[in-house]
């Protein structure tokens, strides 16, 4: 019994082998964006370090390819190359796998919940919801979806069932997670483990997409929610997240955030109307709004825009968080091209 168990197993692996060197070779397709802003603003607290800066940039330089072995499992990279920086120059890396059980990813990534979380329809280059308006004006940065950002970690995805999608994701304590440097095993840093679940249908006429996304790290966690309705060329939704005050990246503050917004399109044309606000629990408060257009110019080549507005207010007892330094109010106009390659 034992010699046929050994033969058959032999036989399955020598099966395995055929299959997977039939494949052909993975071969590494180039594509990524490039972004080029021009814009300017008014605001009233310069002294605390609004930026008078008139351009903004950013690239990227996205390397791809996969190869699918004879038994129907796709294996793939992904490597993305940043055009400027001064941190890491690859931003993202990993191997993905794709099969009937879902998809699992290895490398330098956004966590599940990142990529599950559903927020406000917005389309101009600057944004209310993690957005760049922190490029052009000295305010605090709204953000519902308060991630880890791109970890060194393992993520599973489950296949999408009648809209639903589950998906998990796990970083070490290795400290070779931080975006400060990649140098440090002591282990001093926190596991980290985010999940998402999310929700995304097309009906007769109208679309609905559903998210419930959270994080955990250290003693803390962060947790969110996010809709988006479509329905004809409209499509409304909002998002909401709340960061614990022993959640690490939030520096002993609880934050409230939520936004809401609307957009529509037509032909080649896509205008949003969104509002963001958030509190940072004893520091202080923003709210901002942002009206954005995106028009299609040719294959890849859009035109962006966004005219936009918030009004920053720190507490008496503000202790000077670097991000929420005193009252300031203000606006601004972006308007650039980004191209898609």
């Amino acid at each position: 019994m034992k010699k046929i168990l050994v033969a058959s197993t032999a036989l399955v692996a020598v099966a395995f082998a055929g299959q997977a060197n039939a494949s052909e070779k993975i071969k590494l397709s180039v594509g990524g964006y490039m972004e080029q802003w021009a814009g300017f603003a008014d605001e009233d607290n310069t002294a605390a370090g609004g930026r008078t800066n008139a351009f903004q940039s950013d690239t990227e330089i996205h390397f791809k390819g996969s190869t699918t072995l004879d038994n129907g499992i796709e294996v793939g990279a992904t490597v993305e190359l940043e055009g400027e920086t001064s941190g890491d120059q690859v931003d993202e890396q990993y191997l993905y796998i794709n099969g009937g059980f879902g998809q699992v990813k290895l490398g330098k990534d956004d966590s599940a919940a990142d990529d599950m979380g559903i927020t406000a329809p917005s389309v101009g280059p600057v944004g209310v919801n993690d957005g760049d308006m922190s490029n052009w004006v000295n305010a605090y940065l709204i953000d519902t979806v308060r991630s880890s950002g791109d970890q060194n970690r393992l993520t599973y995805y489950t296949p999408s069932i009648s809209g639903f999608r589950a998906g998990v994701s796990f970083a070490d304590d290795s400290n070779r997670n931080g975006a400060n440097g990649y140098d440090n095993q002591s282990g001093s840093g926190d596991n980290i483990v985010s999940g998402g679940l999310e929700y995304l249908n097309d009906f007769d006429g109208w679309s609905l997409g559903l998210s419930a996304t959270g994080e955990e790290s250290g003693d803390g966690a962060w947790y969110g929610a996010g809709v988006n309705v479509g329905f004809g060329n409209f499509t409304v939704g909002g998002s909401y997240g709340h960061t614990e005050d022993d959640y690490g990246l939030s520096d002993g503050r609880e934050l409230d955030a939520y936004d809401i917004g609307v957009s529509y399109a037509l032909d080649a044309a896509t205008v949003s109307l969104t509002y963001g606000y958030e509190e940072v629990d004893g520091e202080g408060d923003i709210s901002a709004v942002d009206l954005g257009l995106a028009y299609a110019l040719g294959a890849g080549v859009t035109w962006k825009s966004s005219v936009y507005w918030f009004d920053q207010s720190a507490d008496s007892t503000n202790t000077g968080v670097t991000d929420l330094d005193g009252d300031n109010d203000g606006y601004g106009v972006v308007t650039g091209i980004r191209l898609d390659f």
